[in-house]
């Protein structure tokens, strides 16, 4: 357990606050592509406890600037776009997507106040479905080389989701690989209709053993993490006989990002982003080893659990979660149906809006978690950004591909079986050949094919 006082310094992002300059220093999803159309190319964010607005250029990028207007306060919501940026429909003033004020035409012809006047703007990058943005300060770091984010647009697609708590207890259910044998146990196997929410469906690669089985008949796993250029990794392994073992390999992205497998051919990269202290949104971007991915067809899955504009899930606290008492009693453990979102969802909301940690006692399965807030508790002493871990200096970009997130049966002996098989994933992937991830495993895997 940690003190009251320890539990708002991790959990607080406001402006000024300790972890709040930490995840500023780094880029966060702001909103999905999907969500500025031709018809609605202006929209509201708040992020990170801020008020802002979003909006698409006329020649498609994009801006991200205070929600309200500096001269009487008017929401920019409602502006005009104009030469690249937004006029403030109360008194025309004009700003564009870096926060300049260009005109003021109720001044004097020969006024320069406007060339005083800076309005709150921040960075924006689009890639492969969400607008990421750098609240911070000063430059902005390189986005990271992960899969995700260089994969082809025909191989991602990405979706959000609104949970109604702290964005800390939403990530940290995500680097806890022992919950899954129970929050996610189905007590049947056979494979139903086709939908990236119903994880653990199929069986790890190399086996047709079901992976819900797996998770079901051995709920006693050893986790590890071990040191990465994005965080860290964490290992986690189940022995189902004699010499045969079951690799589970997922990740922390630091500071706020997990990536996980969801089956042979896919990766979830998932980051769990503030919108205040006690709401957040989920953002993944499912990446696909395999064939493109039928972006229609999974929106339109998701759009069955989901209403719009909020992405806000249609099973939730007031109709409890869609709990089932017969269905927990023969066919899910939560009694939550299938979707293994609700699961996490129920989780993390039913620790209240921001956990109080002076309650918990973690064990030895909750050695992500530990290790997680030792790495956010030295971030935030740290005095300025150049002492944030995992953060490339401005203008450098790091090798970060991966991280590698897969499901494998393989030897107790051959602890790197893993490797090998993310190896041969990425050699059989036109997008994902990668001549530095493939070096590195050849140095590691002598042998390797």
């Amino acid at each position: 357990m940690i003190s009251a006082k320890e539990n708002r310094r991790l959990t607080d992002v406001t402006r000024g606050a300790a972890a709040g300059f930490v995840l500023r220093s780094y880029w966060q999803p702001a909103a999905l592509t999907e969500e500025l159309t031709p018809e609605c190319p202006i929209v509201p964010v708040t992020l990170l406890g801020e008020e802002l607005v979003l909006f698409r250029t006329e020649d498609g990028g994009y801006g991200l600037l205070g929600r309200h207007c500096p001269h009487r306060g008017a929401d920019l919501c409602f502006a005009r776009r104009e030469n690249g940026g937004l006029r403030c429909t109360f008194h025309g003033w004009l700003f564009d997507a870096e926060g300049r004020c260009l005109e003021q035409p109720a001044e004097p012809a020969d006024s320069r106040f406007h060339e005083k006047l800076k309005h709150k703007a921040y960075p924006c990058q689009a890639r492969n479905g969400i607008v990421f943005a750098y609240l911070g300060d000063g430059d902005p770091p390189p986005l990271p080389e992960h899969d995700c984010l260089e994969a082809p647009d025909s191989h991602t697609f990405a979706f959000k989701g609104l949970w109604e708590c702290n964005w800390l207890q939403a990530l940290e259910v995500g680097i806890d690989p022992a919950h899954a044998s129970f929050l996610h146990r189905f007590f049947e196997d056979e494979n139903p209709e086709d939908s990236y929410g119903k994880q653990f469906r199929s069986g790890a690669a190399g086996t047709e053993v079901p992976l819900t089985k797996i998770l079901r008949e051995y709920d006693r796993p050893k986790i590890s993490t071990e040191d990465t250029d994005y965080g860290f990794r964490l290992v986690t392994t189940r022995e189902i006989g004699d010499d045969t073992v079951h690799y589970r390999i997922t990740n922390l992205v630091f500071p706020n990002a997990i990536a996980i497998p969801m089956s042979d051919e896919m990766t979830i990269t998932q980051w769990h982003v503030p919108i205040d202290n006690r709401n957040c949104y989920w953002y993944s971007i499912f990446t696909s080893f395999g064939e493109a991915v039928d972006r229609e067809l999974m929106r339109a899955q998701r759009l069955q659990e989901h209403t719009l504009p909020e992405y806000r899930p249609l099973k939730n606290k007031s109709n409890n979660y869609g709990f089932d008492l017969d269905e927990q009693r023969r066919k899910t453990y939560t009694g939550m149906g299938m979707d293994i979102n609700v699961h996490d969802q129920w989780a993390v909301e039913s620790l209240g809006p921001i956990q109080d940690r002076t309650q918990e006692h973690l064990g030895q399965s909750d050695i992500g978690i530990k290790r997680y807030r030792r790495l956010l508790k030295k971030a935030i002493e740290a005095e300025s950004t150049e002492g944030l871990p995992f953060r490339p200096a401005t203008g450098r970009r790091l090798n970060m591909r991966g991280p590698v997130a897969i499901d494998v049966l393989g030897s107790a002996s051959d602890g790197e079986c893993w490797k090998r098989q993310d190896l041969t994933r990425r050699k059989h992937t036109g997008w994902a050949k990668d001549p530095w991830q493939e070096d590195r495993w050849q140095k590691e895997l002598p042998g390797a094919d």
